[in-house]
């Protein structure tokens, strides 16, 4: 829960900084004028539906605060919700409303991405030759888990908080971590057998290597093999056995 919470004071002390959230806010924000400009022809059909999509929002909300472990993710899912039910109920005022917003969050979509959790942890930043040097040279760690993702994947954007905390909890001298971007570097999706293709993109994929030979990889080496779990922390985990490989430094293997 301290995490949670301490994502939400991070999270909302970016809208107003971030693009992306302010261009949202605004767009919400921009409701209430058009909603007082036509207050003389208010319904009480409309007051109903304000006050069901409100309260299913709220509901929807509270569901996926739970259930979502990043908060990147949690705001995805929330904005969804509010752009469905805001053109819902515009809809019960004037049809050209809810085209009107519908047009404005296709263009925020064009112009805004969500942001990624920006920090790394414990993990490195590496170019794919850095990544060579690293795993053909036999002075550094026994594991190295490379996260491959690029920023304009909505599914890197959700799960980008989860890396790096795994990094902080298990980075040892026995496993390091790092991390791609096919963004910058999308060549080097091809030299690890990554999809990039939009309908069976395979990003974000974590591999693991030891002693410079891949041992294993999610999600698994075939084109049609997309994460269709969501990525978090206890998947990693019990996926790479990154508890046993945390054992396995303690105990001195």
């Amino acid at each position: 829960m301290e995490k949670k919470r301490e994502g939400v004071i991070e999270g909302t002390s970016r809208i107003v900084s971030d693009p992306y959230y302010f261009l949202h806010l605004m767009a919400f924000f921009s409701y209430l004028p058009i909603r007082s400009s036509t207050a003389q022809y208010t319904s009480h059909r409309l007051v109903d539906r304000e006050l069901q999509a409100f309260l299913a929002f709220l509901m929807f909300s509270a569901i996926k605060m739970v259930r979502e472990e990043t908060w990147e993710a949690f705001v995805a899912d929330s904005l969804l919700y509010a752009k469905i039910f805001l053109i819902a109920v515009t809809l019960v005022m004037d049809y050209r409303v809810a085209i009107w917003f519908s047009v404005v969050f296709s263009v925020i979509y064009l112009l805004a991405q969500q942001p990624a959790f920006s920090r790394l942890g414990t993990a490195k930043k590496l170019t794919p030759m850095q990544l060579e040097d690293l795993l053909s040279d036999g002075t550094t760690t026994k594991y190295w888990l490379i996260e491959f993702y690029a920023c304009s994947s909505s599914k890197c954007v959700r799960s980008s908080r989860c890396f790096p905390e795994l990094s902080i909890t298990y980075s040892n001298n026995l496993l390091s971590f790092g991390t791609i971007d096919l963004g910058l570097f999308p060549n080097t999706a091809a030299k690890f057998g990554i999809s990039l293709a939009g309908g069976v993109s395979q990003l974000p994929t974590y591999i693991l290597f030891e002693k410079g030979v891949e041992v294993s990889r999610f999600p698994d080496f075939y084109v049609d093999a997309t994460p269709s779990l969501p990525i978090t922390k206890k998947l990693l985990c019990q996926y790479f056995e990154l508890d046993r490989l945390l054992l396995d430094y303690i105990n001195g293997s």
